[in-house]
């Protein structure tokens, strides 16, 4: 076993029985959450480095890690995934799993770094100048489409 879900206000335990589960209401699902707001494939939770990551399928209602709305993110142990409005706090040992030195970094943060430039990253690029806008523009004299920049 790779850990496991509890249900938050109680309910049986859901085992994390391999290292990648899909979570949904259908029964081909590996989890199946037999509620209507959760979706037939609401989200997949995968082991990597001896820590779990859940990621969104493009579900309904959402999926959650500790109130905040995710694509994926890493879990860490004792964290609250919420499916829709079911909420349950995962327990696992990451040292037992094979994890060794610094968690891995989410992937959301990753792309958020590298979609900056070096200097926007150290807050040493200034803010471009403002551009000027350019517009199409009927001139009513002489009946013809005339392009025009406006400041």
């Amino acid at each position: 076993m790779y850990g496991e879900l509890v249900p938050v206000g109680g309910g049986d335990t859901i085992p994390l029985l391999k290292p990648t589960l899909t979570v949904g209401r259908r029964e081909s699902c590996d989890i199946v959450l037999r509620f209507a707001n959760v979706s037939g494939q609401h989200c997949q939770l995968s082991l990597e480095n001896g820590y779990w990551f859940v990621q969104d399928l493009h579900s309904q209602n959402g999926t959650k890690v500790n109130g905040h709305r995710i694509v994926r993110k890493r879990l860490d142990p004792g964290d609250m995934l919420a499916m829709a409005k079911h909420k349950y706090t995962i327990k696992y040992s990451p040292a037992e799993l094979g994890a060794s030195g610094p968690p891995p970094s989410d992937e959301e943060e990753l792309e958020n770094v590298l979609s900056k430039s070096l200097l926007e990253r150290a807050g040493l690029q200034r803010k471009p100048e403002s551009s000027t806008r350019r517009y199409n523009v009927l001139d009513d004299a002489a009946g013809q489409l005339k392009r025009r920049e406006y400041e």
